[in-house]
């Protein structure tokens, strides 16, 4: 039975999701989120590679891990059904060939030119369906010196400039604590589809989407490049310091440490008369932002001994009362048990049939007529091969494939 949703925004649109880890699966996720009928192609027994990343692994009705259903795959494969084929198989090649034609998209990250000699190639499926929306994630893109090599988040976070100003000044370079060329290279993906897809329904012209790690990790750098592009400003590691606003960085309390983010020169006159210091809004050194840029280490230092003997959470309460941009610095473990999350139904519960509750952090965005939903936690390898095959192709000869080897 397809997981789509009719009152959904993406109600009646079909993808075949050739991708592993975790940018496809990230946009295809989203996809699916928003209503979309994503058929997940997984290679028959071990299934996409995350499902073995664990521990953690998700926790079987018996209490027992479930070795095969990491937490990393539950991140990125919601909404989703699962079909095991073997492209090597010729029928399994042909039979991916059959999906893809009945699909409105198409998702792949294989290495470049990979996909040809299954005919599965963009030209292939161009072919057979001309409205195809047919989306290539890679490391490094189609095309330039660097298309035939593999690509990983930790690289192009290196290589993209990311990791160049992550961390502490002096210190060594640090990669994020999450995938962010992944994750970023994911929704730029959906955007992109998303637009392709418009210029499908209107025209009948299918288009192929190229996108790289690399291209949007450097996209990413955001004002960093900027600087170097205007400026000719080569940015280095800062720690938690903002490169031109100020002070905006973590601050040591009685308790621990929170971040004071104080963007404009009224927030910085508001923090000043909430800690009883009004004078020093009005001081020439800090009236300004660019004046306080200058100054950095003396008004750093100016907060920091003011902010140093107050517990923290009656600190942000007082800061944010007077307007000033502020907040604690969450373990994993607090943000959800922050009351945020509650209010805002961040976490979502499955109920798998066998009884296995599987928790998934809910799609981001509050759609007033067209909500995403949260219909099936992420599928087990290739269970859903029967009610996709009848489906998409109105086949019903699932067990056959099974037994030639062209679906496991």
């Amino acid at each position: 039975m397809s997981t789509q949703s009719t009152a959904a925004a993406l109600a009646g649109i079909r993808v075949l999701d050739l991708s592993r880890v975790l940018a496809g699966p990230w946009s295809t996720q989203v996809l699916a989120d928003l209503g979309a009928d994503v058929v997940k192609v997984e290679a028959p027994g071990r299934g996409d590679d995350t499902r073995a990343w664990g521990p953690p692994f998700l926790k079987g009705p018996d209490g027992a891990d479930e070795i095969g259903t990491s937490a990393y795959y539950l991140a990125a494969n919601r909404n989703k059904r699962s079909i095991a084929v073997d492209f090597a198989h010729p029928e399994g090649a042909a039979l991916l060939r059959e999906l893809a034609a009945e699909a409105d998209i198409v998702v792949e990250n294989f290495k470049v030119g990979g996909l040809a000699k299954y005919g599965l190639d963009w030209p292939s499926l161009r072919a057979v369906k001309p409205s195809l929306v047919y989306c290539s994630i890679t490391g490094f893109g189609q095309t330039g010196p660097y298309a035939a090599r593999g690509g990983y988040d930790f690289v192009a976070q290196g290589m993209g400039g990311f990791m160049a100003v992550t961390g502490e000044e002096g210190g060594q370079p640090l990669r994020a604590g999450v995938a962010m060329a992944d994750l970023s290279t994911g929704l730029y993906a959906t955007i992109s589809i998303l637009a392709a897809l418009r210029h499908a329904e209107r025209t009948g012209e299918g288009q192929q989407i190229d996108i790289s790690l690399l291209d949007t990790q450097i996209a990413c750098l955001a004002n960093q490049a900027m600087n170097w592009l205007v400026g000719g400003v080569n940015p280095g590691r800062m720690g938690n310091r903002h490169p031109t606003v100020v002070p905006y960085t973590v601050f040591k309390v009685a308790d621990g440490e929170i971040i004071i983010a104080i963007g404009n020169d009224g927030q910085f006159r508001a923090f000043c008369r909430a800690m009883g210091v009004a004078g020093l809004g009005d001081d020439p050194r800090f009236v300004t932002a660019a004046q306080r840029l200058r100054n950095r280490d003396a008004i750093e230092a100016e907060v920091q001994r003011l902010v140093a003997d107050c517990q923290g959470l009656p600190l942000i309460d007082r800061l944010v009362a007077a307007g000033v941009p502020c907040g604690p610095v969450n373990s994993i473990a607090d943000v959800f048990a922050d009351p945020f999350v509650t209010a805002r139904q961040t976490v979502h519960q499955f109920e798998r049939h066998d009884g296995a509750r599987i928790p998934s952090v809910a799609y981001p965005g509050k759609l007033s007529a067209t909500p995403a939903t949260m219909r099936t936690p992420p599928p087990r390898v290739g269970e859903d091969a029967e009610s996709v095959l009848g489906d998409w192709l109105d086949r019903a000869d699932a067990g056959q494939l099974r037994a030639t080897g062209a679906i496991g």
